[in-house]
C-alpha cells in the first residue's frame, strides 16, 4: 500500500501534472475574467440604453409641456393629464415607470404598481435631490433614475422622476453566468482527463529515453528507441539515437585503442623485462643488452610522443599559422625529404603565391608521407614532392611508382595502428604515421586523397582551405633556391 501510494505520488507529481495543474489553472483565470468582464460589460451598457431612453423621454416630455403650456401662469396640476397622454402614447417598456411630484406630493404614476424594491420614501428621496439632466442617469443596484424639473414659462414647477427597473434583465444575466461557469468547470473537468490521458502517450517517449538512458552501460550500447511518426518528438527520438550511435562508436573506437596501445607497449616491454634478466657479467654482452635496451626505450617514447600529438591535435588552439611563399615552402620540404632514402626524388611546383598555414605541421605531415612511401620502394624508385595553389584551395603531394595500395587497404591505413597488408612492415613506428598525417590535415580543416593501384604506385594529395593572410603577419621566402627553379620536368629528377 505504501509502495502504490509512493508511485501515485510521483505520477502527480511529474511533469504531466505541473504542466495540467498550470494550463488548468490558466484556463479557470482566463474564463472567469472573460465572463465577469462580459457580466460587467452587459451590465454598464443595460443601464446605458435604460437611461439614455428615460432622458429621451423627459426631454421629449419636457418640449410637449412647452408647447402645450407655454404660459407661466399655467396651474401645475395640467401637467398631469399631459403626462397621462403622453406616457400611454409613448411609454410602451413594463419595466419604466415615470412619477410626476408638484410642490414635494406625488401628483401621477404612471403605472399602478411598483416593483418592492421601488418604496415610497426612496422615491420622493429620488425626487427631492433635484439632478440636472447634466449630471446624467444614476444606478442604485438594479434600478436606472433619471430626475427631470419641469418648468412652466421658464420656470421650475415640478419634477418628473424617471425609473426603469432592470431586476429581471440583471437575474437573466446572472443565471446565464452561473450557467456558463458551470458549463466551464464541466468541460475543463473533461479536458483535464483527456489532455492527462492524451500527454501520458505524449510522454511516454521521454520515459522511454529515460528508461533507455538508465540501462545503457559501458558494456552495453545497443539499446535505441523507436521512432515514430515525423514530429518534434520523433526528432527528439532520432537525435537521441544518433547520439547513442557516436558514444558507441567512440567507446568502441576507446577499447581498441586501449587494446592496441597495451599490444603495442607490450613487446617493447617484454624484450626489455627478458633481456634484462638474462644480463651477465660478460661486458660485451652487457654493451648489447643496454644498447637493445635503449633501442626499445627510444621506439616507447617515439610511440608515446605520437599518441601525445595525436591528442594535442583535437584542440582548437593547436596550430600556429603563419604567412609562407608556397613555392620556397616546398622546395624546403623536397631538400629534407631527398636525405630520407635513396631514391629517385622529383619536385613539382605548379604555381607561387603566399599561403596561410602552420609551416612546421604541414611539413611533418609532407615528410611523413615521403617516408612511408621510401619505405615501400625501392632505390630506383621514383618519389616526387610537388604542390599547387588555387583561388580556393592549396595542394601538396606525394607520388611514388612503388608497389601501391591494395583497395580494400586505402580506407583502413589512416585508422590507428593500422599497415597494410599487401606487403611486408618496414616500418619501425607504431602503426600512427598516417593517422597522424589526417589527424594534423584536419586540424587545418583539409582532407587528404588516395589513388593508389597494386604495381602501379600510390598519390597522397593533401588538400587545404586556403586563408588570406593579415597585414603585418607576413614570413616570407623571397624565391625558390636557384637549383630547383624553373626546371623541366625531365631535369627535376635528382639522384641521390
Amino acid at each position: 500500500m505504501l509502495s502504490q501510494l509512493t508511485e501515485w505520488l510521483k505520477t502527480f507529481s511529474g511533469v504531466r501534472a505541473r504542466i495540467l495543474v498550470w494550463y488548468f489553472l490558466l484556463t479557470i483565470g482566463i474564463t472567469l475574467t472573460s465572463v465577469w468582464a462580459t457580466y460587467k460589460i452587459f451590465c454598464d451598457q443595460e443601464a446605458s440604453l435604460a437611461g439614455d431612453r428615460l432622458r429621451r423621454d423627459a426631454t421629449a416630455f419636457q418640449i410637449l409641456v412647452d408647447r402645450q403650456l407655454p404660459q407661466a401662469s399655467s396651474d401645475p396640476a395640467a401637467l398631469v393629464p399631459l403626462l397621462q397622454k403622453f406616457v400611454s402614447q409613448r411609454i410602451k417598456d413594463p419595466n419604466e415607470y415615470f412619477l410626476l411630484y408638484i410642490n414635494g406630493q406625488e401628483q401621477y404614476l404612471s403605472r399602478r404598481e411598483l416593483p418592492p424594491t421601488l418604496q415610497p420614501e426612496l422615491l420622493n428621496d429620488w425626487a427631492q435631490a433635484r439632478v440636472l439632466p447634466s449630471q446624467d442617469f444614476l444606478r442604485e443596484g438594479y434600478i436606472i433614475r433619471v430626475v427631470q424639473p419641469i418648468a412652466l414659462g421658464g420656470q421650475p414647477q415640478a419634477v418628473l422622476l424617471g425609473v426603469y427597473d432592470a431586476t429581471i434583465r440583471y437575474q437573466m444575466a446572472e443565471k446565464t453566468l452561473v450557467l456558463v461557469m458551470q458549463m466551464t468547470l464541466a468541460s475543463l473537468l473533461v479536458f483535464s482527463v483527456l489532455a492527462w490521458l492524451t500527454a501520458g502517450r505524449a510522454l511516454a517517449l521521454l520515459r522511454q529515453l529515460m528508461e533507455t538512458a538508465r540501462d545503457i552501460s559501458e558494456s552495453d550500447l545497443s539499446q535505441r528507441v523507436e521512432t515514430r511518426g515525423r514530429d518534434e518528438m520523433a526528432a527528439l527520438t532520432q537525435t537521441f539515437n544518433q547520439m547513442l550511435d557516436r558514444l558507441q562508436a567512440a567507446f568502441t573506437s576507446q577499447q581498441d585503442f586501449i587494446k592496441d596501445v597495451s599490444h603495442e607497449l607490450r613487446t617493447p616491454i617484454t624484450i626489455i623485462h627478458g633481456h634484462l634478466e638474462l644480463l651477465g657479467d660478460d661486458p660485451q654482452e652487457r654493451r648489447e643488452t643496454i644498447a637493445l635496451v635503449q633501442d626499445e626505450l627510444k621506439r616507447m617514447n617515439r610511440f608515446v610522443n605520437d599518441l601525445l600529438l595525436l591528442m594535442r591535435a583535437e584542440r582548437p588552439n593547436f596550430l600556429r599559422l603563419n604567412s609562407v611563399e608556397l613555392a620556397s615552402f616546398t622546395a624546403e620540404i623536397f631538400a629534407k625529404a631527398r636525405g630520407l632514402a635513396q631514391r629517385v626524388w622529383a619536385l613539382e611546383i605548379q604555381s607561387e603565391g603566399e599561403v596561410r598555414l602552420d609551416r612546421q605541421r604541414i611539413t611533418q605531415v609532407v615528410l611523413n608521407l615521403a617516408q612511408n612511401a621510401a619505405q615501400y620502394t625501392q632505390a630506383q624508385n621514383l618519389i616526387t614532392i610537388g604542390s599547387n595553389l588555387t583561388a580556393s584551395e592549396i595542394r601538396f603531394w606525394v607520388r611514388d611508382d612503388g608497389e601501391g595500395i591494395a583497395l580494400e587497404d586505402q580506407q583502413r591505413i589512416f585508422d590507428r595502428f593500422a599497415r597494410g597488408t599487401n606487403s611486408e612492415r618496414r616500418s619501425e613506428g607504431g602503426g600512427l604515421g598516417l593517422a597522424i598525417v589526417q589527424s594534423l590535415v584536419k586540424a587545418h580543416r583539409g582532407h587528404l586523397e588516395l589513388f593508389s593501384r597494386l604495381g602501379e604506385g600510390a598519390t597522397f594529395t593533401i588538400i587545404l582551405p586556403r586563408r588570406t593572410a593579415p597585414a603585418g603577419n607576413i614570413s616570407r621566402s623571397n624565391s625558390i633556391p636557384p637549383q630547383y627553379r624553373s626546371l623541366p620536368e625531365e631535369t627535376d629528377m635528382m639522384q641521390t
